[in-house]
């Protein structure tokens, strides 16, 4: 709704979109999108609208407008759309590796349902008999701009054209300095400051208008690069060695470093919200702290642009995420933004790629994202490949493009007019798939895949598989035998009800050792297997030994030796170390019952 409204309107507008209940079958997002575009469309703002607002997916091969969750859950396609009866005014997307062809038709049939949206709340409009208020335009004075241009448009020109951000900035600072003092406030003016603040906004107007006719007329961009360019690009893997995994990507001026961490299933992040899903495994965070653009200001939590830019990288990311049966791992990626001049969201996705690649997390396929722009005067436009702060500030349009070789995996677009025509897109979308595959072969020349192993540092993630009906002897006696494993192995251990056993530990070694224990309690004791165990009591008729956690055996007394033992203590004794031979399991009352047969007893040392 942004771009909808009227140029001099700056009256302060609030539209609160309140979700009452919800089904859990039917997404509500696209529906707050249409009870804002009807509350505007009914009130006395001057709103260009109204907008209609879809989500359309593909299931069974078919185009499906507004999928419940099931359909979604089935659709490679997740696109929400929102426009006018003439033009297409946002669109976001997640996508599995979709074709532009197979996007710009959904966008189509997206189109073709907003229409018939906007065409009832027009006549809803019409039926109510809405009446727009009168306003005061606050627009830059014409006049005074002219005057500007006529004496510093020469200066305005060579100031934009330098190349470099910080020296261009200085330029247009200095010269903004020269206008302020050639149009000085009257003398005796009732209100000095807002005369001097008229100026230095013709100015910014004049600076504004300059460099949109140099870019859309003369296709001369700011920082001198042909439409299709893309700044220098420079990647680097393992640049913090102590965590699971870092990826440093910067393209000209911009500069995201990526951090890995790996976790066990229980630090999945619990969702408690409006919507079905109930945890995320794989969590992607994003982070753009004042320093990035040169300003200071308060560090609070995150804010409305960290929490949109890190969830559509994570939407970028996520087709590409491996199963927890392939990697059962709970993943989290930080994208620190250590400088920005455009485009930091598609830097931490490429960023991002690098460092799950490093940690050797097996992605399907890299992915890399490039932010699109446009600038449009009258009959003139041009569509910007990876644009810089100023584009995107002075721009139209801000279109992210994400995905691998194979396909798109997430877009976002915002535009700051009316809306944008499909041959706009259509060409957005080809410049995209372009630079896309230039910034994938920049990865992939320092890493191509991921690595064949984790990092020194990172956890491992041991599992077995045991029979459900041994859980209970994995557990014990109030989880007595799963927190000594623990203990003894210094690791994690989750077991589902499947019987999946999952172990979590920081040294490898001891992972699989623990793994092993495991295996040896919830195996089958079966008839001439050899076991080490500990003797422990004895009786006039023989001594138990403990074969495994819950599971004794008994060698009877006449088991103990060749030939007449008198009595048991004479051979073992409570503690001893002995290995035996599995002569018999029998099952009587539900119960496992297991003969056994001494083969020798282990000296002190080697017991241990």
């Amino acid at each position: 709704m942004r771009p909808l409204w009227p140029a001099g309107f700056n009256k302060e507008t609030h539209v609160v979109a309140t979700v009452l209940s919800v089904d859990k079958q039917n997404p509500h997002d696209v529906l707050a999108i249409l009870g804002a575009s009807a509350a505007l469309t009914l009130s006395e703002a001057p709103f260009l609208g109204p907008i209609g607002a879809v989500r359309v997916g593909k299931v069974n091969g078919s185009w499906v407008v507004n999928p419940t969750y099931a359909e979604i859950e089935e659709s490679p396609v997740n696109l929400i759309v929102a426009g006018t009866a003439g033009a297409i005014s946002m669109v976001e997307a997640g996508c599995e590796e979709v074709g532009e062809a197979e996007i710009l038709a959904g966008l189509e049939v997206a189109h073709a349902a907003i229409k018939k949206q906007v065409e009832v709340l027009e006549d809803w409009a019409a039926d109510v008999g809405v009446s727009t208020m009168e306003f005061e335009e606050r627009l830059p004075d014409r006049l005074l701009m002219d005057k500007i241009k006529a004496r510093f448009a020469g200066d305005v020109v060579a100031a934009v054209s330098k190349l470099e951000k910080h020296e261009r900035s200085a330029a247009v600072a200095e010269l903004k300095q020269q206008v302020l003092a050639a149009w000085p406030p009257a003398e005796g003016a009732e209100d000095p400051a807002a005369e001097a603040a008229a100026v230095a906004k013709a100015f910014d107007a004049v600076e504004k208008e300059i460099i949109r006719h140099r870019i859309a007329v003369e296709k001369v961009r700011p920082d001198g690069r042909a439409a299709v360019e893309i700044r220098q690009l420079n990647v680097e893997v393992g640049v913090a060695p102590r965590t699971h995994g870092s990826g440093l990507f910067t393209r000209g001026q911009t500069q995201v470093m990526s951090l890995l961490t790996l976790g066990a299933s229980r630090d999945e992040q619990r969702i408690d919200g409006l919507g079905v899903e109930e945890s995320k495994r794989f969590m992607h965070h994003y982070k753009f702290p004042p320093f990035s653009v040169g300003e200071t200001g308060f560090m609070r939590g995150p804010g409305r642009r960290e929490i949109g830019h890190g969830a559509l990288a994570e939407r970028a990311l996520a087709p590409m995420i491996p199963d927890p049966e392939t990697f059962p791992y709970t993943i989290r990626l930080v994208s620190e933004t250590l400088e920005s001049n455009g485009s930091s969201s598609m830097a931490s996705v490429c960023a991002s790629t690098l460092a799950l690649m490093d940690g050797g997390v097996p992605i399907l396929r890299p992915v890399a994202g490039i932010a699109m722009g446009l600038v449009k005067e009258k009959d003139d436009f041009i569509v910007l490949t990876d644009i810089a702060g100023v584009e995107d500030h002075l721009g139209d349009m801000d279109f992210k493009v994400a995905g691998t070789r194979d396909g798109i995996t997430a877009l976002q677009m915002d535009i700051k007019i009316k809306g944008v025509t499909f041959q706009i897109l259509t060409d957005a979308l080809e410049q995209a798939r372009k630079a896309r595959l230039f910034i994938l072969d920049a990865m992939g020349a320092v890493i191509s895949q991921p690595r064949g192993e984790l990092k020194e540092f990172a956890p491992r993630i041991g599992t077995v598989r045991i029979d459900p009906e041994k859980i209970g002897a994995l557990i014990g006696k109030g989880g007595e035998t799963i927190r000594g494993l623990e203990a003894e192995f210094e690791c994690t251990i989750e077991v589902d009800d499947e019987g999946l056993v999952k172990v979590f530990a920081t040294d490898g070694r001891l992972g699989d050792a623990c793994i092993e224990r495991i295996r040896s309690i919830t195996k089958e004791i079966e008839p001439g297997e050899i076991i080490v165990g500990r003797v422990v009591s004895t009786t006039n008729f023989g001594a138990f030994v403990n074969l495994k956690p819950g599971t004794d055996g008994l060698i009877h007394i006449s088991k103990l030796g060749a030939g007449r033992v008198a009595t048991v203590e004479e051979v073992v004794t409570k503690g001893d170390m002995v290995k035996v031979e599995v002569l018999d399991v029998a099952i009587q009352n539900g119960k496992e019952k297991i003969s056994l047969k001494l083969l020798e007893k282990l000296a002190a040392d080697v017991a241990g």
